[in-house]
């Protein structure tokens, strides 16, 4: 093989290569067809020193062009604090990824309970695990959940204005797990609770999955959902943005029994689709079905406070077949940024996000509703993204918005578009937005007269 890091020799792969029943290890791989194997050179660049790969590095960096994100869906543009990024490079917090071994994991274990404990107080749940992938697979395992705790279930509902990535997830996971699964249209924006509610009568339904702000932006109003579903015997989970749970009602006031998410907007940077942070919290009965592990707050031999993993439910630590979950990374880096975050924002921080996210979404809104171009689509209360109904085309109204370098006006569907505004967009920036619209709209007057488009276009009526 020629490799100068593999510590193997060939004695060592051969007594492999016969374990395996495999000639060489070029058969190990002769199920692979050939046409994507790759038999060039692979282009690496020479070693280059410490200031010369720097260079290589921005100019690559240059090459990307930043924009300002007036769009969310899932993923939010919120201020990352500089001392997130330095206090989770602390040595204390750089132990095993999985602490196994409380004695050398103290750091670890203790932000995993702090992570928890902040996460059940957000949500207003009793228990919260360590962490999950993303929101939608953590929507997915608050399915299995309820299929496990209510047993001779055989299916599930979901809301339709759930964001459509968390729906194609749960309905892949819930695909390979012989689940059924039925998806409630909304209706004038909202979740549709009473068809919802005419879904139980069923009485085979184990769980219920709805959104606390919807796909549109709106803050649904969830008032009697629990108390339908639990007379179904069934279970409730609310999918929630965590951010906003310091200003709207929580899963928990609800009367929720699972409450998952993504807590990206915790100030976890933007950054090219990734890495996410999913959250799952539920009631204290339920906790044995959680998937993860739970850190616990102990006392050591010498009456010292201390930090132990008080639940492990894997595959490792108990037989396969009662195992709640296969998760493994615990995205226990995530975890701690959003714990310093926190930890730094407090209560009153978190309100004032909100606060300013509120006073920019509301000020855009109004503002875009001004030049006649768009309508109210739903006319719900939101609190920092909203959908509105456009005149405009929307690949236009889109180009527009890039040419001024800004990422907006998400396509919802038919002539629908959402914008989200954070506490990091300015007044200038919301003008820039109105002002791209402005031009849109005369870049599309000047085609019409110059014959480039219908005279009876949409624009003009």
């Amino acid at each position: 093989m020629g490799f100068a890091y593999f510590p193997h020799t060939d004695e060592d792969i051969r007594a492999m290569l016969d374990k395996a029943g495999a000639v060489s290890l070029d058969s190990l791989y002769s199920d692979v067809p050939e046409d994507v194997l790759f038999k060039g050179e692979f282009d690496i660049p020479d070693a280059m020193t410490e200031m010369e790969i720097r260079r290589r590095f921005a100019d690559l960096s240059s090459k990307n062009r930043k924009l300002k994100i007036f769009c969310g869906a899932g993923a939010y543009d919120h201020y990352s604090p500089a001392a997130a990024l330095s206090m989770i490079s602390r040595p204390e917090f750089l132990t095993s990824y999985t602490p196994y071994q409380a004695e050398v994991s103290q750091g670890t274990l203790r932000y995993i309970f702090e992570f928890q404990t902040m996460m059940s107080m957000l949500t207003g749940m009793d228990c919260s695990n360590a962490s999950m992938y993303d929101g939608p697979t953590s929507a997915a395992e608050a399915m299995l959940m309820a299929m496990s705790c209510t047993r001779k279930k055989k299916r599930i509902l979901l809301s339709g204005t759930l964001l459509p990535q968390v729906l194609q997830v749960v309905e892949t996971y819930m695909g390979f797990h012989g689940v059924g699964l039925d998806v409630i249209p909304g209706k004038d924006g909202e979740s549709d609770l009473a068809s919802i509610c005419r879904e139980l009568r069923s009485e085979d339904v184990a769980g219920v999955l709805v959104p606390g702000i919807n796909r549109y932006g709106i803050i649904e109003d969830l008032s009697g959902l629990a108390d339908a579903v639990h007379d179904a015997k069934a279970l409730l989970a609310v999918y929630s943005d965590p951010s906003s749970l310091a200003v709207i009602r929580t899963p928990g006031e609800w009367g929720a029994d699972l409450a998952c998410g993504e807590a990206q907007s915790l100030g976890i940077p933007l950054n090219a689709g990734g890495p996410y942070l999913g959250f799952l919290c539920c009631r204290q009965e339920f906790v044995r079905k959680l998937p993860g592990r739970i850190a616990g707050e102990t006392v050591d031999a010498d009456g010292k406070k201390a930090y132990v993993l008080t639940l492990q439910a894997r595959e490792q630590h108990i037989r396969r077949e009662k195992a709640t979950s296969n998760i493994c990374s615990n995205q226990s880096l995530m975890a701690l940024y959003v714990t310093v975050y926190l930890s730094l924002m407090g209560p009153q921080g978190l309100r004032r996000v909100n606060d300013l996210s509120y006073g920019g979404a509301h000020s855009l809104h109004s503002r875009l509703l001004e030049t006649g171009l768009f309508t109210d689509a739903f006319g719900k209360p939101f609190l920092k993204e909203f959908t509105l109904r456009s005149r405009l085309p929307v690949d236009r109204l889109q180009k527009s918005l890039l040419d001024k370098g800004i990422f907006g006006a998400l396509s919802c569907g038919e002539d629908l578009v959402s914008f989200c505004v954070t506490e990091n967009r300015t007044e200038e920036e919301i003008e820039q937005v109105v002002d791209a619209a402005l031009f849109c709209h005369l870049d599309i007057c000047r085609d019409i007269v110059n014959d480039k488009l219908s005279p009876d276009h949409e624009i003009l009526r």
